[in-house]
Parts: structure tokens; C-alpha cells; sequence
């Protein structure tokens, strides 16, 4: 293939062309797993009763929510597509005290893995007993901090403690790991460590010591990145990959390591996740291609990014869709999303985040732990826990076609692209994604041909431009609804049996022509489009009506609908009235044992409901706007200060101010009545505002901060009610200089001369759900 080099890239000279050979089979991977278990790690991806499977993972951390959230997050998490919740065992907040090991309220370990078994979830968890997560110690208590040992080593006097925390962790956890005698258990995996690059020896200790314990999970795993050296058989490595990052310096860009997880390739490895925890330099390049005999899996693909003081990235939606979306193209067998749903870092006998003060490089807010995920903190559903709902019910629905194949990547031209199969069928993939920092650019003439052992497929019919931001997997000869062989320039979504046959729903590539290609066999009926028989044989069928909820076509007895971009990413399924449905809602919203809830909005809107309630019934449900904003008067700062200006911590960076520096600022009050808490499940306060630090109190107590990044300030009030009432609510903040130093996203960046420290608006927001179907 060869295209034109230029600033403009240019058209292609001719047609993108990849073979994709045959295969070699699928075989079991040289490692020693849990026995006695229907889940079995092979050459390219795991199996799970004889069947490959696509595990979809996302982390939150039960000890960082309230308890009477975790049933209802849970099930938010698990309508998003995800079918694994992992979540870290934080050692710090279990036993600050020497001898105190608590497991009551927010610490329960146990009712927080069986409520995710209640609602579907398998669970994986990181045992530690390092485990960072932006964690004080990197979750040690202060007591094992100070001691005179090798900590993360095979030091006997760590290890004999590390047992002790171990044998914690089983006796909570008994009963409920998934093996020979509980083929059921809901506990598939356990990692040991996290970011440890020197230590295999002392890898395979921990697991030893953890199954000495008790522990006998399915799959056992540690972080690959950075160069990990793992035990040999013990351990699955798993990967990272971020679009933006906190660790880089204040006067980085966009990361040069960003480049490589938006596009596809078969290295698995960044060295740059973590580096700036190493004692050693690392300069931004990747690791080369290994010929692991395991599947490609991943537990850190970003959900967002948190902020540091220093370094404040911006992350787009979009950004985390299409990082997901080109690590499927790259071979994923295994998506894990750190994290998946925010949280707030706990305040105990001290505080927990990741400080300076506690000898990290950087200072991350005290209590924010939001991470712009694609579930935030305070329950919102974000549009990238959308998109990758998209991506997810695609590999409900066909992930067990998409998992068993490796990854065939056409190594030159402008066009990221990769193909996903064999010889017979295959997954086209294509990213024209980038940050907003380094976006790319509209490609003209575009068009792929992909030679497969029985016809070469080209699609789509004529050369079509690859508009910037546009990422998207079509199939290839794949099976979908009763037809056994459809190329598709859409996006399957997902699938279901309804009384008049089978019912697929596709997503429309923006800019891209619906074209359906099927086999002349398939066929002995079309409606709703228009068919024309191809060269070679075959028909291409081409809807007559433009994406959307009404664009529907019939092929023999499967019916597609074809969806616009944004519609698409409203597509729910789950049971509703005793059998799974398709669910199409633009808002917010989750399946519980009753059927589909909604979080109530301003805006009256329709649901569609395929296939309908009832015979003969609509499919369409009105569902009214409600009154739940209540706009406040804006606060005002009089006083305005800018933080002093202060750098630390091991890499020099740029210093958070100081709990003594807030201290000394003015506070401005915000009149919250009593009344405004009543039949609300969350009341959410929304700030929006331009400045350096903001810190939100109730009377004294701390429970919400910021540091400004172009992202509003949501805290939920309802667990502060009695101490709001009390002694009021109140904000601090500093103002941000013009002449910082601190890196913030150009885009909203602010430009003027003077300190800032303005809030645009305020409002509150009563969360209140209700079921619709």
C-alpha cells in the first residue's frame, strides 16, 4: 500500500490492502492458573466453559464509596456491558492502627463482593499489599511505613506481616472464590503487587503465601507494564494504557508515549505508566513486541485521569473510546478499565492521597478521587460510559467471534488501521482519533480491500473520507442475526430474538455510507432498502432511509436497524418484564431486579423499548421532565489570593498549598436549607468556576476539593446534611496566577492578566430515579 506523505494527507494512491492469513490454533497458555475451574487461559484468549470468553473489567474501589451506594453503582457498572468489577484492598484504611484490622461499614470486604455477585458481577481483586491508587503509602499503613524492613521484598519480617494482612484478607473472602468446590464463587482473579518491575521471586512469594491462605482463584495476574520482570508460569501479565497523564513534567504537551495507544500495534507494553515511581530513567520509548505464548490483557486502560497540582490533563470522552476501541483492533483479549467509577479518598487518623508530604513526586487533591471515570464519584454517567456501553454490548453480543482471532496490522500509510480474523472472517478496524493536544486530520480517498482465502472484500463500494475524530469496527463475512455471511459498513451493536425474527442493531460510521453485503443465498428478501447484485456475486444492500430509530432493514427474516453516531450510544440491554430487551435512552439510567430505572431530568423525553412490553403495545414510553435544578446565587470572592508558590517532593515539581495556607482565607458561605435534602437519593452541588484550589467545607469538615481543570465541582451533600445545617456550608479557594508555571489544557487555559477566582454558576441538583419499563 502506499499513500502519499504530506501536511494535507493526502488521497491514497490506491486502495488499503491487508491479507489475513490462517491462524495457527489457539492453545493452552504455558501457566499455571487456579484448577479445578471452567476458566482456562489459552495462547490468545481466556475460556470459560469450553467457550472463549471476553472478560470486561472496571475498577472501583468499594472502601472510596458509601456502602448504601454499592448496590446501585454496581448495577449502573454492570449496564454499561461490564461483566468483572475489580477493586484494591487497601491496607491503610484497614488497619491504621497496628492489631485493629476493621472490615465494618465502607471496609466490608465481604458485602461488597457478594452485593456484586447479587447483581452479576464477577470480582477480581488487587490484593496488594502495595497497590497505589494515588494511596498514601501507596496503601501500607504509616505503622508499616516506618518500620526498619525491606518493604516489597522477601524480607522475612515484611513477609511475616504481609501474611498477617493475607490471612485478613482470605478469612473475608471465604467461601466466595470461584473453584471446584463453588464453580459459582464470584471471585475469578486475584493480582498480587502492583507496579513491581525487580521482584519476580518475591511475586511468586506472595501468590505462594496467598494461596497458603486460602486464596485459590481461577486467574492470578500482575502489572506487565514498565518491563516487569514476572515469575515464570505464575502469573498473567496485564497492561496500562492512558491517554493524557498527571506524572509528566508541568511543561509537557501531550506525552510523546500518548501516540502509541492510539494506534494500533501489536506492543503490549508502555514503560512510562508508573515511571515516575522508579528509581530509574526511562525516556518516553516502548517496549519491543514479545512472543508471549498468553493473551494480551489489560487492567489500567484509562477511564479518564486524575489531576496533580503540577499537572492538570484534560481528557476528552472521546479520548477514552477510542483508546479502548484501537486496544480491541490491537488484539485485546482482556479490556480492564482503571478506573471505571470514581471515588473520594478517605480521611482517617490522616489523610490518604498521594503527597509530596508522604514522598511521592506530585500533590493530588485530599479528597478528590473522581478521575474524570467513566461513572464519577457521585454517580453521573459521563458520555464516555456511553460509548463504551457501545463497544460493550458488541462484545456481549460478538466478542466470542472477535476474542478467538489475532490481530493483523498493516504497518504503513496515514490510515490506523487493523484487521481481526481469519481466513473467512474477520473485524475491520479504523482510528482517526487523537486528543485534542496532537488531533489528526481528515483523510480523502479512502478505501479497503481485505483478501481473505475464498474473494477479496472491498469496502465500502467507492473511496469515502475518514473524517478526524471518526473510529469505528465493521465486520467481514461475519454471522449476524440468521444471516451467515454480512460485510457492513456499521458498527454491529448488539442483537435479539424477537417474534418476527432476529433483530440487529448497527451504528452508522459518520461520513460513511451504510452499504450491508451479504451472500445472494442469504437473501430471499429485502425491504427497506435498495439491492444491487455485486461483481463476483452477492448483493449490497443500501437502507432507504438515513440512520436513525426508523431506519430499518429486513433481510430475509432479520431485520437491521441502523442507527445515527449519537443515538447509538443509547442503546441499553438488559431484562425488563422477564426477558432481555433493547432499551434506546439518552440519559442516565441502569437495570435492577425490576427492570430499567432513570435518573430523572429537566428535559421531557422518550425511551423505545425493542421488543415491545406487550403485544401489540408501543414501543415507544414518554417519560416527563422533572423539577430536580435548583439554580443558587453564584458566590462571590472578595478576597482574592493566589497560593504561594512552592515546589517538592522527589522530582522538584510544583507544591499544593498547604492545609495552613487555607486556613488563612476568608470563606465564603452557600445557604443550603433543610428542606431541599428531603425524597432526594443523592444532593448533588454543582460548581462551576474558573481559579487554582477549591476546598468545600461543612462547618470544619473537609468533603470536596479541586484543583481546576476546566471540569465543574460536584459534590453530593446528603451524607453532610446534619453538619451542613448545623454549621453551614462553605467554600475556600485560591485564585489561579497568570503566570503559572502549572500545566493546564490550552484550551481553557485562562488568558487573563489579573488572578482569577470566579464561580460562573451554582446549582443543585435532586437525584431522584424512577423505573420506566
Amino acid at each position: 500500500m502506499s499513500v502519499t506523505e504530506s501536511a494535507s494527507r493526502n488521497t491514497p494512491k490506491r486502495p488499503l490492502s491487508v491479507r489475513v492469513p490462517r491462524p495457527a490454533p489457539a492453545h493452552p497458555a504455558p501457566l499455571d492458573m487456579g484448577e479445578g475451574t471452567d476458566i482456562r487461559v489459552m495462547s490468545r484468549y481466556i475460556e470459560r466453559s469450553g467457550r472463549p470468553w471476553f472478560p470486561i473489567m472496571g475498577e472501583y474501589h468499594f472502601s472510596r464509596d458509601q456502602p448504601d451506594h454499592w448496590e446501585t453503582e454496581l448495577r449502573k457498572i454492570r449496564s454499561g456491558g461490564v461483566n468483572i468489577v475489580s477493586t484494591y484492598i487497601l491496607w491503610i484504611l484497614h488497619e491504621e492502627q497496628q492489631g485493629d484490622v476493621r472490615w465494618d461499614g465502607a471496609r466490608d470486604l465481604r458485602r461488597f463482593v457478594e452485593t456484586a455477585q447479587i447483581v452479576g458481577l464477577d470480582v477480581v481483586i488487587r490484593i496488594g499489599p502495595w497497590a497505589h491508587g494515588e494511596t498514601r503509602n501507596g496503601g501500607f499503613p504509616d505503622w508499616l511505613q516506618a518500620l526498619p524492613i525491606a518493604r516489597r521484598t522477601n524480607d522475612p519480617d515484611y513477609l511475616a506481616l504481609v501474611r498477617g494482612w493475607y490471612a485478613q484478607i482470605a478469612a473475608q473472602v471465604h467461601g466466595l472464590f470461584r473453584d471446584h468446590q463453588n464453580p459459582h464463587g464470584p471471585i475469578v482473579g486475584v493480582q498480587v503487587e502492583n507496579e513491581i518491575y525487580d521482584q519476580p521471586d518475591h511475586l511468586g512469594t506472595l501468590r505462594d503465601m496467598a494461596e497458603a491462605e486460602g486464596m485459590r482463584a481461577s486467574l492470578w495476574t500482575a502489572t506487565g507494564w514498565g518491563g516487569a520482570q514476572l515469575p515464570e508460569r505464575r502469573v498473567l501479565p496485564v497492561y496500562a494504557g492512558y491517554a493524557d497523564a498527571f506524572w509528566e513534567e508541568s511543561h509537557t504537551g501531550w506525552p510523546e508515549f500518548g501516540r502509541m495507544h492510539f494506534t494500533f500495534s501489536a506492543v503490549r507494553d508502555d514503560l512510562t505508566v508508573g515511571a515516575d515511581l522508579r528509581q530509574v530513567g526511562v525516556d518516553g520509548s516502548v517496549a519491543t513486541e514479545s512472543a508471549d505464548p498468553w493473551p494480551f490483557a489489560t487492567c489500567e486502560l484509562g477511564g479518564g485521569m486524575p489531576v496533580a497540582y503540577h499537572r492538570r490533563p484534560l481528557v476528552d470522552p472521546e479520548d477514552v473510546a477510542a483508546l479502548a476501541h484501537v486496544k480491541l483492533g490491537s488484539g485485546s483479549s482482556w479490556q480492564g478499565y482503571y478506573l471505571f467509577h470514581g471515588g473520594t479518598q478517605v480521611i482517617g487518623n490522616t489523610t490518604t492521597q498521594e503527597s509530596q508530604a508522604t514522598g511521592y513526586p506530585n500533590d493530588l487533591p485530599v479528597r478528590d478521587y473522581d478521575f474524570f471515570a467513566p461513572i464519577g464519584r457521585e454517580g453521573a454517567q459521563r458520555p464516555h460510559f456511553h460509548a463504551l456501553r457501545r463497544q460493550h454490548l458488541m462484545l456481549e453480543a460478538f466478542g466470542e467471534a472477535i476474542v478467538a482471532e489475532p490481530a493483523v496490522i498493516p504497518g504503513d500509510g496515514d490510515v490506523r488501521w487493523s484487521v481481526r480474523g481469519d481466513d473467512r472472517r474477520a473485524w475491520l478496524f479504523v482510528n482517526n482519533h487523537q486528543p485534542a493536544l496532537a488531533a489528526l486530520e481528515t483523510i480523502p480517498g479512502v478505501q479497503f480491500h481485505v483478501e481473505m482465502a475464498a474473494s477479496t472484500i472491498t469496502m465500502p463500494a467507492a473511496p469515502f473520507t475518514l473524517s478526524a475524530g471518526t473510529f469505528a469496527c465493521w465486520p467481514i463475512r461475519q454471522r449476524l442475526g440468521g444471516i451467515d455471511a454480512v460485510t457492513a459498513t456499521a458498527q454491529p451493536i448488539t442483537q435479539i430474538q424477537t417474534s418476527q425474527g432476529m433483530l440487529v442493531v448497527l451504528a452508522a460510521t459518520p461520513g460513511v455510507p451504510v452499504e450491508i453485503q451479504c451472500d445472494e443465498g442469504d437473501v430471499d428478501m429485502v425491504s427497506g432498502a435498495t439491492a444491487e447484485r455485486r461483481d463476483g456475486g452477492g448483493i449490497t444492500v443500501t437502507p432507504i432511509t438515513a440512520p436513525g430509530p426508523d431506519c430499518r432493514v429486513k433481510i430475509g427474516t432479520t431485520t437491521f436497524v441502523v442507527l445515527d453516531d449519537d443515538t447509538a450510544n443509547g442503546v441499553w440491554k438488559g431484562h425488563v418484564a422477564g426477558r432481555e430487551r433493547i432499551v434506546i435512552w439518552d440519559g442516565e439510567g441502569w437495570f435492577d431486579e425490576t427492570g430499567f430505572r432513570v435518573t430523572e431530568d429537566p428535559r421531557p423525553r422518550t425511551a423505545r423499548v425493542l421488543p415491545a412490553l406487550a403485544q401489540g403495545q408501543a414501543t415507544v414510553i414518554p417519560v416527563p421532565g422533572a423539577d430536580v435544578v435548583r439554580d443558587l446565587p453564584a458566590p462571590v470572592f472578595d478576597d482574592v489570593r493566589t497560593a504561594p508558590v512552592r515546589t517538592g517532593g522527589s522530582a522538584g515539581r510544583f507544591s499544593a498549598p498547604a492545609d495552613v495556607d487555607v486556613a488563612r482565607l476568608p470563606s465564603t458561605h452557600v445557604d443550603i436549607r433543610d428542606e431541599w435534602f428531603d425524597e432526594a437519593e443523592r444532593l448533588l452541588l454543582e460548581i462551576t468556576w474558573t481559579g487554582d484550589v477549591m476546598r468545600v467545607y461543612a462547618g470544619d469538615t473537609l468533603i470536596a476539593d479541586q484543583f481546576w481543570s476546566g471540569r465543574p465541582l460536584d459534590v453530593d451533600l446528603l451524607p453532610y446534611r446534619e453538619l451542613i445545617i448545623r454549621d453551614g456550608l462553605h467554600l475556600r479557594g485560591f485564585a489561579w496566577a497568570p503566570d503559572s508555571g502549572i500545566h493546564v489544557d490550552p484550551r481553557v487555559r485562562p488568558g487573563a492578566v489579573e488572578p482569577v477566582l470566579e464561580v460562573h454558576g451554582a446549582a443543585l441538583r435532586t437525584v431522584r430515579s424512577r423505573q420506566i419499563c
